[in-house]
Formats: structure tokens, sequence, C-alpha cells
């Protein structure tokens, strides 16, 4: 059978588990009542923020880890173009961000490596939110919140690590030379070229001026994915509930379920993860629910809308990134 044919089944059926995991306990019909029922106003607004913490992230890319070798408005296009890609089951947004990169004058591998970096920040960011999150969770263990806060400062500590060891990669090759010998396994992984490639990807944030675009435009982005949630909670009224904390959860849990590689479009992971979310902080099933769907929908919305756009600018099709992972040929670094 087609390996792309196996790969679409697989994602179909993780997400169809994962969707009747999350619909558990709540009929479907009130789910669609109750987002019938949301404030318009608040939807629209909803989407807005969407379209702007798009616009922000396309700044970090562009100002920060570029270091505008791509100007904000074609790494916009380009970032929703990847986004766009992002909800097929192949997943070749990243792969695809970097060879429209490319076109526009910058190496395929810088591009790549820069994706990476995102990815990194974004990780960081996410553990922090759970951290904040979960230490405001009504009635939770003192041991949890002591946990998630070790989680939260060990994921800083990681990341200004790495930072330090890409401003100075002779002190990481060090390391290297005085761990391999002790590590078995350790030339079977190729190390060294593995640290490398990482290290080259996080030099950008060794650079002031660069670093402090890409973490300020970092803050904004996920500070707009904030907004949008809890325009999203009022749209659909909740109450008696930490509206706040509510969002913390649900936008780093939801985060987190995009990385699961076999899904459509995120479908079911993401759903999931929102109710757990809201059911942790109190909040009902349905309602939890429902912001799953709402979250979710509002997302894709403006990513659809933003990735068309980007593609009529740009002037390619969806066809060309179908097999954008062969497209990522040597020639393009």
């Amino acid at each position: 059978m087609n390996r792309r044919l196996l790969l679409f089944l697989a994602s179909v059926l993780v997400s169809g588990i994962f969707l009747w995991l999350a619909l558990r306990g709540v009929p479907l019909d009130e789910v669609v009542t109750s987002i019938g029922q949301a404030d318009p106003a608040w939807t629209l607004f909803a989407i807005l923020t969407v379209i702007l913490g798009m616009w922000a992230r396309a700044l970090r890319w562009s100002w920060g880890l570029l270091d505008r070798r791509v100007t904000p408005v074609k790494a916009s296009h380009i970032l929703n173009i990847g986004m766009l890609l992002n909800q097929l089951p192949l997943r070749a947004g990243e792969v695809a961000r970097s060879v429209l990169a490319a076109r526009q004058g910058v190496p395929f591998v810088t591009a790549a490596t820069s994706i990476v970096v995102e990815r990194l920040i974004d990780v960081v960011v996410c553990v922090l939110m759970l951290a904040v999150a979960v230490a405001r969770v009504p009635n939770a263990p003192p041991i949890i919140a002591q946990v998630s806060g070790a989680f939260g400062a060990a994921a800083v500590a990681a990341f200004v690590v790495l930072v330090g060891l890409a401003r100075y990669p002779k002190v990481a090759h060090r390391l290297l030379i005085w761990l391999e010998p002790r590590l078995p396994f350790a030339h079977r992984l190729h190390l060294t070229r593995r640290v490398d490639e990482i290290l080259d990807g996080l030099r950008p944030l060794s650079q002031p001026r660069r670093a402090i675009l890409s973490l300020f435009w970092t803050a904004v982005g996920w500070g707009i994915s904030l907004v949008t949630f809890y325009a999203l909670e009022r749209a659909v009224g909740v109450v008696d509930v930490d509206l706040f904390t509510g969002a913390l959860l649900a936008v780093a849990l939801a985060s987190f379920s995009i990385a699961i590689p076999v899904s459509v479009a995120s479908i079911g992971p993401f759903q999931g993860a929102v109710r757990v979310a809201g059911e942790t902080i109190g909040m009902s099933a349905l309602h939890s629910t429902t912001l799953g769907f709402l979250f979710h929908g509002v997302s894709i919305v403006a990513y659809a809308i933003l990735g068309v756009v980007g593609l009529i600018s740009i002037g390619v099709t969806l066809r060309e990134f179908t097999g954008a992972r062969r497209a990522a040929s040597p020639k393009e670094s």
C-alpha cells in the first residue's frame, strides 16, 4: 500500500480516537449548539487576534532569527503558507518554509535551523506557561506546583546554557571530547555533528540585538494567543473560573498536542488537550469541549485565509509542496 495512503489512514485513525476521548460524556449536538450560541463579536475578535499573532511570529522570524534577510511581508506570507500546509496529514509546512525562504536568497540550511530555533523557544515558553498555570490551579497539591515550577526553571536554565554554548562553541566541543569516551553509543549518534547543528541554529540568539527582537516578538505572539483563548472563553459565557489560568493551561497543552505527528490537522488531540485544561480549572465538560472545537476552528479559519493569501502573493500552489520533502534538495542550500 502507498506510504502516503498509510499515513493518511493512520492520521484519520488517531484523530478519530482522540475525538472520541474528547467528546466522551458530552453529546455532540450540545457542543454544536453551544458553538452556535457563541457571541459573534468575541468570536470575530478571536479570529483577528490569531491574524495579529501570526504577524508577530513573522516579525520574530524576519527581524530576529533571519536578521532581515526576508522582509516582514514576505516572511508573513511564507509563514502562513507553512501553517496552512501543516494542517494536511503530511505536514510539509516547515520544509516548505525553508524552500520558499531559499527562493528569497536565504540558504536552505539557515532557514531550516531558524525554524528549529523557533521550536526550541516555543517549547520553553509552553513549559513556562504550564508551570505558571499549574501553580495557579485551585486545590493543586503543593508538590505538583513545586515540580512544575522546577521544570519551568530547568527549561529556562537549559535554554540559557545552550545559547551560552552557541556563543562559545569551544566550550561545547571540550565537553564533547570529555563525554564521548564515556558514552559507548556516542559515536553512533554523531553527537559532535548534532550539537554543531543545534549551536549553529542558536547562534543568532547569542547576538544581543537579534536575541532581544526574537524574544520580544515571541512574548507578543504568545501573549496574543492567550488573548485569543480569553476572548473565546468570554464568547461561550464561561464564568466562575480563573479565565487567565484557563488560557495559560489550554494554550500550553494545545500547543504540545500539535506535536503529535500523526493526525488530521491536529483534530482530536487539540480538542482533548483543551478539555483537560478546562476541566482542570473547574470548567464544565460542555464548555471545555466547546472551547476545544472553537479555539481550533478559529485558528484553522485564520490559517486558511492567510495561507491562501500567501499562496497568491508568493505565486505558488499547494501542489508544488505535496512532495515538499523531496523539494528540499541540496541545490537549495
